[in-house]
């Protein structure tokens, strides 16, 4: 959108106060999601209210899934931009700063038809550090998962066309993109709409060939094992870019859990997937993600997910309490339990996670590991933060790197000497590659 803009003769500013518009680009999945963007909402309609800003816009998934009732809320909202309708952002953006802006709610709603295929993402500004790009490779989701509004919201599931993928890739990395991330709802199942089979581990090779590309990392894949098959995982093992690195929500471990979240595995299905991935890609990370206080969860079936999670000792961890979501499958669910024994379920999990973290952390003291360079610290010559192969960014742990010289994208030797927490502290050792 920003890229769009940026094409319509629109400049970027840091502050919202003296802005001709703001765009705030929404969240729809979790109520507390919703939360955030709202109140986000409000605050500018404050700013306008006192003039010190000229439109507003919502878009992204609340924008599509809540439409009219974002107006009511909040009627200083000048445009609402459906997710179909991202492309005509710069139609928008010229309605809310006209003279004569529209009234009614009807003509503050600009929305599309679902997409018949993905869209384009070449027109683009990143927000993120020069050296790293995420790179979408599809659009919408056509599993049913008990929990989960994404599908009503963003629709089916559609594939970018291969070579379109390349030709983004091709694109960022010669603008001196070092770190490409590939997501999408569910990256797992790529091509398998417009060849009737996963196209994943092709597409890997491809990319794979980009020569100016360090690391190329998975997101998001679904933990099934017609998806996660063989060609795909000896694909990863044997690619030069592509990151040992796999993150996997697996949501949950036991049978009946697994089954009323429409999961599609039960849990001795998902711990064989586990054991082949480790066996067939050397040295691979696992990152997933869990559900606790699912409709029905008993303390039995917690307690196997908490065995599961200090047998498997994943490298990287995340986890959510259940939360309902109307509309969906589980919203309609028996057994929902109280918020006391979500958070409760939730912190034991994090707080045994946590554990088995600082154990991997401090492992690694002592060994060598390539850093890529992230930034410096201001005002402390020397001193630079960077992430591991090991490290998504964002999401995952940092590495406190003491060096000479070393800018942002270059990817150092470092000696890790100690720990903090998560994040690692090392010492550059050799020259940056």
């Amino acid at each position: 959108m920003l890229g769009r803009l940026q094409a319509a003769g629109y400049r970027w500013v840091v502050e919202p106060e003296g802005a001709d518009l703001v765009v705030v680009n929404t969240c729809g999945f979790l109520d507390t999601a919703r939360e955030e963007s709202l109140a986000v909402v409000r605050q500018m309609a404050e700013l306008k209210r006192r003039g010190r800003l000229g439109g507003i816009l919502v878009a992204g998934c609340m924008a599509q899934r809540d439409k009219e009732a974002l107006i009511e809320a909040c009627p200083e909202i000048d445009q609402v931009v459906g997710l179909f309708a991202r492309d005509q952002i710069a139609v928008a953006a010229r309605r809310t700063t006209a003279e004569n802006r529209p009234s009614t709610v009807a003509e503050r709603l600009l929305m599309a038809d679902p997409l018949e295929r993905a869209p384009a993402d070449d027109c683009r500004v990143a927000l993120v550090p020069s050296h790293v790009a995420y790179l979408k490779i599809a659009e919408g989701c056509d599993r049913l998962c008990a929990f989960c509004s994404i599908p009503m919201i963003r629709g089916r599931y559609l594939s970018k066309p291969i070579d379109q993928v390349v030709d983004e890739a091709r694109r960022l990395a010669d603008g001196g993109v070092r770190e490409l991330v590939l997501i999408a709802q569910d990256t797992s199942v790529y091509g398998h709409d417009l060849a009737d089979r996963p196209r994943l581990a092709e597409l890997l090779g491809r990319l794979d060939r980009i020569d100016s590309l360090a690391w190329i990392r998975l997101m998001y894949l679904y933990p099934r094992r017609s998806d996660l098959d063989d060609e795909l995982l000896d694909a990863i093992a044997s690619s030069d870019r592509v990151l040992p690195y796999l993150d996997i929500p697996l949501q949950h471990i036991a049978d009946e859990v697994l089954r009323r979240m429409r999961r599609g595995a039960t849990g001795d299905e998902t711990r064989r997937l586990i054991q082949r991935i480790r066996e067939r890609i050397s040295g691979v990370v696992l990152r997933t993600t869990l559900l606790v206080g699912f409709p029905g969860e008993t303390d039995a079936q917690f307690e196997e997910l908490l065995d599961f999670v200090r047998r498997e000792r994943f490298d990287r961890l995340g986890a959510f309490a259940y939360r309902r979501e109307p509309g969906t499958a589980s919203d309609q669910l028996d057994g929902h339990l109280p918020e006391s024994v979500k958070e409760s379920r939730y912190d034991r999990l994090m707080e045994t996670q946590q554990q088995i973290a600082f154990e991997l952390a401090a492992a690694r003291v002592g060994r060598r590991l390539d850093v890529m360079i992230d930034r410096a610290v201001a005002e402390q010559p020397g001193a630079y933060v960077g992430r591991t192969a090991a490290d998504a960014p964002e999401v995952d742990g940092l590495v406190y790197v003491t060096g000479d010289d070393l800018r942002p994208g270059q990817i150092v030797p470092c000696e890790i000497v100690t720990t903090q927490d998560y994040d690692l502290i090392g010492v550059a050792v050799d020259r940056a590659k």
